[in-house]
């Protein structure tokens, strides 16, 4: 796999450095980058919530060419939106515009490194690809954020920045300038990923630690509903706000200062002071899908695969009750799983409403299953999912 992902990286190097000589020319100081998709195989929506999260960073992601100019411009092109052509802008408008479209997410790093105190005086020319499906799930967002926050790092010399900087300043541009109210762990995860480990990451304080991720003869599949989707336009930062409203009542009789502080015990002490039953369930889910976090990487730990796939289980059915951003596309792809033979486990990962489910498959079960799922689904919901086997890679990080 080591071979074959090499392979792949120099593809895109050699065809992102000829799309960058067509448009822009081949003089000067061109420098190429990546930066990883990600998938959280357990701990979904806990990341604002002071919760634990357990994500890893995916050799699928996204590749870029960049160069500094002698101006202020900036010229942007992604070969995956290739017919709006290259986006001209400016450093002097680093402004929300939904005409930009993909570009907000790296005029958002630009914007957020001059506010931190990096400023950035010269403008540059930008190429980017990759293979990251669109609206899946995997978080091409932060993967674009991070892309653009080692660019910046890179070529304007900001050696004093860290890994964990650079994630925090992605999160910041998501939040403040895209209008995505969304946790650390996306942004986190693309920065810091190892390869062949996933990251048991406490939120409410950024510690750490990998575990390496043994699945002996089972893989990751990742299966994407194609259900069209905007998250700032979701029900997203509703969620969000639901959580911080039962987090307030709660915080007049405990002394917390997140729902991820709570044991399952202790939350069904104090429910009762929650008094809409909507809120109750969007805290429950919170405080049980850390507990079941906690109680997965333990299970990893002692390889226990049956038990970390049942508790994938039963965190999608939690994310369908009680949080209810599943959704009957990441339910039918889920529960078409449930029911195939060598699938420990498969839950809807991400943000939800629409996006992708993450499911452990033993090997010798792959091709009936993307068979038979994909046949469920086709027929549950009238189109296609697509489905992609995954490996754990390395974080953001400069290529040439």
């Amino acid at each position: 796999m080591a071979i074959l992902e090499h392979r792949r990286s120099g593809r895109m190097k050699r065809k992102l450095q000829n799309r960058f000589c067509e448009l822009f020319g081949a003089d000067g100081d061109i420098r190429f980058y990546f930066s990883p998709g990600r998938v959280n195989l357990i701990g979904e929506h806990t990341d604002y919530n002071g919760g634990h999260v357990f994500p890893c960073a995916l050799t699928n992601g996204t590749y870029g060419a960049a160069r500094i100019r002698k101006d202020r411009k900036l010229r942007l092109y992604s070969e995956n939106f290739s017919n709006a052509g290259v986006f001209e802008t400016s450093l002097d408008d680093l402004r929300y515009h939904e005409r930009a479209g993909w570009t907000n997410y790296l005029k958002g790093v630009i914007w957020t490194f001059t506010t931190k105190g990096y400023p950035i005086e010269k403008g540059l020319d930008l190429v980017i690809g990759g293979n990251i499906p669109n609206g899946s799930g995997l978080s091409s967002s932060a993967s674009i954020e991070l892309l653009m926050a080692m660019v910046l790092k890179d070529l304007y010399g900001f050696s004093d920045l860290t890994k964990t900087d650079m994630a925090l300043f992605g999160q910041y541009a998501e939040n403040k300038f895209c209008g995505m109210n969304c946790g650390i762990m996306d942004q986190f995860t693309v920065a810091m990923g190892k390869k062949g480990h996933a990251i048991f990451l406490d939120t409410s304080n950024l510690r750490y630690e990998y575990a390496p991720i043994r699945l002996g003869n089972a893989s990751l599949l990742i299966s994407v509903s194609n259900k069209k989707r905007r998250l700032t336009d979701s029900k997203y930062n509703e969620r969000r706000r639901e959580c911080e409203a039962a987090l307030k009542e709660l915080q007049s009789i405990v002394n917390i200062r997140s729902l991820g502080e709570l044991t399952g015990e202790a939350f069904e002490e104090v429910k009762e002071i929650i008094k809409d039953p909507v809120h109750v369930k969007r805290a429950r889910h919170a405080v049980y899908e850390n507990q079941r976090t906690i109680q997965a990487v333990k299970a990893l730990k002692e390889q226990d695969l049956k038990r970390f796939g049942m508790l994938m289980n039963e965190s999608h059915i939690s994310l369908r009750d009680d949080y209810e951003v599943t959704g009957k596309e990441l339910d039918a792809l889920a529960e078409a799983a449930w029911d195939q033979p060598g699938v420990l486990g498969s839950r809807m990962t991400g943000a939800g409403f629409g996006g992708c489910t993450v499911s452990i498959v033993e090997d010798g079960f792959v091709e009936a299953f993307i068979r038979n799922v994909g046949s469920v689904y086709k027929k549950k919901i009238g189109y296609g999912a697509d489905f992609y086997r995954v490996e754990i890679g390395d974080g953001a990080r400069r290529i040439g």
